[in-house]
């Protein structure tokens, strides 16, 4: 499972990192994403790029209807175009991810770029029908070569994984919102000259239609000039842990047979990116139905030419909605839950569309059906950006990207005959004519498959399997956050070397095959360099004043490191977390230690770790160079017993005299019994504890 983790890249302009914007609004996320200059410029890229490619749907469209004599001619030539860029996901979108996580993705996207520029100057300048069609099926090969890239890096750009999300966010309203606004207006304006002006370049209509090529070319071989001399942060890697870059190696190293085969590995292996693909199959296979019978549904409905239209907007509507909703729910739900509950909601209020008898009811329903598509498809690409690290990325959004086209494409090609397959008939309900026809048992059917898949995508990535689905639902409803996955584990103790040293122990041996990720959070050693540093930039000199930063650096480790990290299901190994700075303030200033505490659980949000290891070791026995005052480590032990006496049940304390590898063997043990027979079990390794080798003990300076 060491695949499964964030990663974010440097920043040239971060500074300080930025609060946790957990709960933050919509807007004030947005803005914190957009100031990171190279996501912004890439967003700036992605809006190019999309108008392009809805600005070519409407162009192609347009001249190949040109092209074209016969109303039956035309309507195939349409399906040809839509086709045409769907089917180059079976064949060129798993060669893009390969591509993405072996090259620099930054050459990938301006190659691509234009090559696209140069394929639609070539269908403009050939004119002919057949040259449109296979131009229009390279140019779907470039730009699944082009997304994986782009996919792929984004994580790298932004400053924390908490704002994946919200770049997933940006990215969905650009593609589905902004530049679809934006292609059909200018598409509009450019043909409307022939009408408003009265310009025709030829009889034939041809000219506009390729002046429209022309300059949609030039839109990619713009984005193409930005990505290669403006956004070289595209370029960047997550270095993340020594095992992520020992992988990342081997793939550039190893050909891509090997890479194709690690990745079907990491798919088989991974029970939450093989919960995220089977769940993508069934949401598509569902959605391409619906769109596939979308016409003759309206016209079973029986309310008029402009039925379709109100179903496509109510479609829309639904989907920008649960786009927007998804991260508010995200607090209350994990990821991994969401994404199930959203696919299977979907499938059964798809199941009242199949039943609905009038068009008010249908289009509440495509609505929600609509919303619960956003939501589940945000946070597929959420989980994919946070959770899947990047020597591996590329890989899982080709095949996101391959599956979600081929399993449009076949569906929406499947439909059409399975309609047909049942003949209309005419029913009256509640005094109002309705059609059955094919399109009703077809839906139904889809939404029963959706559902379906949903479940088996839900039992797949669902790590909270002991607890209740109804528990979390409620918290949801009663607008409570969520619970974290995660497990906390503290190390305390009277001096920093010997909880570093077992801290970084304990990590390691959490580390097994198997088990969830790991994390050790910050070296307080780092912090105590951070608190000295305010406390001597400030010129603050007073013990409160003290106590004030050092839970100010307490509060911005949570932030950052400890509750994402228990939000994402990891193990978190932390050293001094509060016990520990509490006991030195309080045996070296005498403040209150109630005090103290409630300080600490305002900074922490009362955070509590679910075990916490108190290292006992008698001071006498403390080496001479780390024992300059016997007496205030004679304090710090008396305040520490005596907070593990507060709190049997999450304490344990243990013997910390003698070697530190026989002490790591007794912190094992210990952190064994504190979690046998409870739910947190079952994240920690079940085996006996081996001894530790000298070699492995961390060498602290003293």
């Amino acid at each position: 499972m060491a695949a499964i983790s964030g990663g974010t890249g440097p920043d040239p302009e971060a500074g300080a990192a930025a609060p946790t914007q957990s709960n933050a609004s919509i807007t004030h996320r947005a803005r914190s994403v957009l100031a990171i200059r190279a996501f912004r410029r890439l967003w700036g890229v992605t809006y190019l790029c999309s108008v392009g490619d809805w600005l070519s749907l409407l162009a192609l469209t347009g001249l190949v209807t040109k092209l074209t004599e016969g109303y039956q001619a035309q309507s195939f030539a349409f399906a040809g175009v839509v086709l045409t860029q769907l089917l180059p996901g079976l064949l060129f979108a798993p060669l893009g991810g390969l591509l993405a996580d072996r090259f620099d993705r930054r050459k990938i996207m301006v190659i691509c770029d234009v090559l696209r520029c140069g394929l639609f100057l070539s269908i403009a300048i050939v004119g002919t029908t057949w040259w449109l069609f296979i131009g229009n099926f390279l140019i779907g090969c470039c730009a699944l070569m082009w997304i994986p890239s782009k996919d792929s890096a984004v994580p790298n750009l932004l400053r924390r994984p908490d704002q994946v999300e919200t770049a997933s966010q940006l990215g969905m309203v650009m593609t589905y919102g902004i530049s679809v606004i934006t292609g059909a207006g200018l598409y509009a304006a450019i043909t409307g000259i022939t009408t408003n002006l009265d310009i025709q370049p030829d009889p034939a209509g041809l000219g506009i239609a390729k002046i429209i090529l022309v300059i949609n070319g030039l839109l990619y071989l713009t984005s193409a000039i930005l990505v290669a001399t403006r956004i070289p942060e595209l370029s960047l890697r997550d270095p993340g842990s020594p095992a992520r870059r020992e992988r990342r190696n081997e793939g550039e190293k190893s050909g891509f047979t090997a890479m194709v085969r690690d990745a079907g590995r990491f798919v088989r292996t991974t029970p939450l990116v093989r919960g995220l693909l089977t769940g993508l199959v069934g949401a598509f296979a569902a959605a391409g139905a619906l769109v596939g019978s979308a016409k003759l549904y309206a016209d079973s409905l029986r309310g008029g030419e402009s039925t379709f239209g109100l179903l496509f907007v109510a479609m829309f509507i639904g989907l920008a909605t649960g786009m927007a909703g998804s991260p508010k729910l995200a607090r209350r739900l994990p990821h991994n839950r969401l994404f199930g509950i959203a696919i299977v909601l979907a499938g059964l209020v798809m199941c009242l569309v199949a039943l609905s008898p009038h068009l008010a009811v249908s289009l509440a329903t495509v609505m929600v059906v609509g919303a619960c598509a956003g939501a589940a498809f945000l946070t597929g690409v959420t989980i994919i950006g946070s959770q899947i690290e990047d020597a591996i990325r590329g890989r899982i959004n080709a095949i996101y990207q391959a599956l979600m086209k081929i399993i449009l494409a076949g569906a929406m090609g499947l439909t059409p005959v399975l309609v047909g397959l049942v003949q209309p008939r005419t029913v009256i309900v509640w005094g109002r004519e309705m059609t059955i026809d094919g399109t009703r048992p077809v839906l139904l059917a889809a939404g029963l498959l959706a559902a379906v898949v949903g479940v088996l995508a839900y039992r797949q990535m669902d790590d909270r399997r002991s607890e209740p689905i109804i528990a979390d639902l409620l918290a949801a409803i009663r607008r409570k956050p969520r619970r974290s996955t995660g497990l906390l584990i503290a190390v305390e103790g009277d001096t920093v070397q010997d909880t570093a040293v077992q801290a970084s122990l304990l990590a390691d041996w959490l580390r097994r095959p198997g088990t969830k990720e790991v994390l050790l959070a910050s070296d307080p050693a780092l912090d105590d360099e951070r608190l000295q540093a305010v406390l001597s930039g400030a010129q603050l000199d007073g013990a409160r004043a003290h106590a004030l930063v050092a839970a100010a650096v307490r509060a911005d480790i949570v932030e950052r490191q400890i509750r994402p990290a228990l939000e994402r299901g990891a193990l978190v190994v932390m050293e001094r977390f509060v016990d520990s700075p509490l006991a030195h303030l309080s045996a070296a200033a005498d403040l209150d230690p109630a005090e103290l505490e409630g300080l600490a659980d305002w900074a922490t949000a009362r955070l509590r770790p679910d075990v916490t290891v108190l290292l006992d070791r008698d001071p006498s026995t403390l080496p001479e160079g780390r024992s300059r005052q016997p007496q205030h480590h004679w304090h710090v032990q008396r305040v520490l017993t005596e907070m593990a006496s507060a709190e049997p049940d999450r304490y344990v304390v243990v013997d910390g005299d003698g070697a530190p590898e026989d002490v790591a063997v007794r912190v094992r043990l210990a952190v064994q019994a504190a979690l046998a027979g409870r739910r947190l079990a079952s994240l920690v390794p079940s085996d006996g504890a081996a001894p530790v080798p000298a070699s492995a003990v961390p060498k602290v300076e003293t």
